[in-house]
């Protein structure tokens, strides 16, 4: 029996990517690279098994409701990276816009944000700009996939997310608050399409703390179920940003809960 076998590569970008010196990537993830080399090997091994690849690419402007750029602090300052910034601090004061004009459309963001109960906002660095280094994929990773689109005579799908810089967008699938305005944070239906029709999916990339799980998160929660699909997370080609194993592991742990299997990239069995 032919499977459909359905390899998606969540954001495996420089900037997530503790790559060596002399390399800077803005937000790099302790054990990314290994995680991107196993990856690359388990694509080689196995590409004449895999009907489709996608890869997801985290895709921001420099100005980001997400970013630094985007804020200050109540005396004028800088805020910093790692910060987190609610709702009830912005109505206090103690955070705002750099533009004041857009104070009003920042508190109903984090309003809306905070309702849906997934995530805080969180100020990361200034990563994966359109354009820039940080933004390439991981060079085995895209040598590997360039062999398999070689073999296969066709071309892996690339699909970016996050442009949208009033709008955290961890998940392939759609923004954290969709803008209604724009359908590139709205559900992506053609993605969810695409994963209905696989009969074994298989998830890898950068961070498993936030953009592996939301997206995973809301391709379990969407997919049609018409039939059923074997859904495996390549664990040892994922890894937490920093500070956040704890997320990793409850997410791994509901996953599997709900029927994910989890395997390492050797122990996969196709």
């Amino acid at each position: 029996m032919t499977h459909h076998t359905h390899l998606l590569i969540i954001d495996p970008q420089n900037d997530f990517c503790d790559l060596p010196s002399p390399a800077k990537p803005a937000l790099p993830v302790v054990g990314a690279d290994a995680d991107m080399q196993r990856l690359a090997a388990f694509i080689r091994a196995n590409g004449s098994q895999l009907t489709d690849i996608t890869i997801t690419l985290d895709s921001h402007h420099r100005i980001d409701i997400a970013h630094p750029t985007f804020w200050r602090q109540a005396d004028g300052s800088p805020v910093t990276p790692f910060t987190t910034i609610t709702a009830a601090a912005v109505h206090a004061g103690q955070y705002r816009p750099r533009q004041p004009a857009a104070l009003g459309r920042t508190l109903a963001y984090l309003d809306a944000l905070e309702a849906r109960g997934r995530y805080t906002l969180m100020v990361w660095p200034v990563h994966c700009e359109i354009g820039a280094w940080g933004h390439n994929v991981h060079a085995d990773v895209r040598a590997a996939y360039n062999q398999w689109e070689d073999q296969q005579g066709r071309n892996a799908t690339k699909l970016t997310k996050g442009s949208n810089p009033w709008t955290e967008h961890y998940s392939a699938v759609m923004a954290e608050v969709p803008d209604a305005h724009d359908e590139a944070t709205q559900l992506n239906h053609a993605l969810m399409a695409a994963m209905d029709q696989a009969d074994i999916l298989l998830i890898a990339g950068e961070a498993s703390s936030h953009c592996v799980r939301a997206t995973t998160e809301h391709i379990v929660h969407n997919l049609a179920r018409q039939k059923h699909q074997r859904i495996v997370l390549l664990t040892d080609c994922m890894s937490p940003v920093g500070g956040f194993q704890l997320q990793h592991e409850a997410f791994l742990q509901t996953m599997q809960a709900q029927g994910i299997e989890l395997a390492t990239s050797t122990q996969i069995q196709l």
